[in-house]
């Protein structure tokens, strides 16, 4: 899990908003920006998440993702995000060498990968209001736009898996104009990230995976690839990706990161 740092009391005011969708709350920070045209921006990004929960929850029965699974609506049958999903999680399959995968207990089931997407074009559709900077958490993970304040880059919080309340590090986005913080493990949800090899939970030496990347959808979905090889192979192929940095803390409360990381903390 992750959390936005709080900032100063001198930085720019801020419009927030926490919204329950997708069986988590998305929370948006956003700074700058005209307040009516922040407004309208954040409606929209809220409808949209509850409209991206109707296509892809593999909890509603006629949602078109579990319709799509039964074979009663074909791909250019649904919205045209259910193609760009499946294209996405493809590319994330095969990057990962089949770690990440959109498929459980034989059934298309693409949550992997569609939270973190979400999240992300959450925060872009507000950036596009004209604001200084957008947070957006959804369930720990987060997509960070511009910055909140002048010299004032976000930072974000990693939590310790094995010290509650306690953070791993802070990652600040200094410098970068786009950044994602997205974590997997199993201390907030027990063992939910499953092994594509044998279709049952992954068992790793990991607690859990932290990735920093610009992208949300990408950062997210490394997260989850990487927890399932565990620390070693983990760590070996993330430090093999562009633009790609990571904290992995295993069960013996071993800290590993990937060589550039420390440059993002702070």
């Amino acid at each position: 899990m992750a959390d936005t740092v709080a900032e100063p009391a001198q930085a720019p005011a801020a419009v927030r908003h926490a919204e329950e969708v997708m069986g988590t709350v998305f929370s948006f920070d956003v700074r700058g920006g005209e307040l009516i045209a922040v407004q309208t921006a954040l409606r929209e990004a809220v409808a949209e998440l509850h409209r991206v929960n109707e296509v892809f929850s593999t909890y509603r029965e006629d949602s078109q993702v579990s319709r799509l699974a039964r074979g009663e609506l074909t791909v250019a049958e649904c919205d045209p995000e259910v193609a760009e999903i499946l294209e996405l999680g493809a590319e994330a399959e095969r990057l990962s060498d089949g770690w990440f995968s959109m498929r459980y207990e034989g059934r298309l089931d693409p949550t992997g990968i569609v939270k973190g997407w979400a999240a992300e074009r959450a925060a872009r559709r507000v950036a596009r209001a004209g604001v200084t900077g957008v947070s957006v958490n959804g369930g720990g993970d987060v997509q960070l736009l511009g910055v909140p304040g002048p010299e004032r880059p976000w930072r974000v919080g990693v939590s310790d898996p094995l010290r509650p309340g306690g953070l791993a590090a802070v990652v600040s986005a200094a410098g970068a104009a786009e950044l994602a913080v997205a974590t997997s493990g199993t201390v907030e949800r027990g063992a939910h990230i499953v092994d594509p090899r044998t279709g049952r939970s992954a068992v790793t030496d990991l607690l859990a995976v932290t990735v920093v990347a610009p992208s949300l959808t990408w950062a997210d979905c490394w997260a989850t690839a990487a927890f399932a090889m565990g620390s070693r192979e983990g760590l070996a192929w993330l430090e093999s990706l562009p633009d790609v940095e990571a904290l992995l803390i295993t069960a013996g409360d071993e800290v590993r990161c990937t060589g550039g990381l420390a440059a993002r903390l702070g």
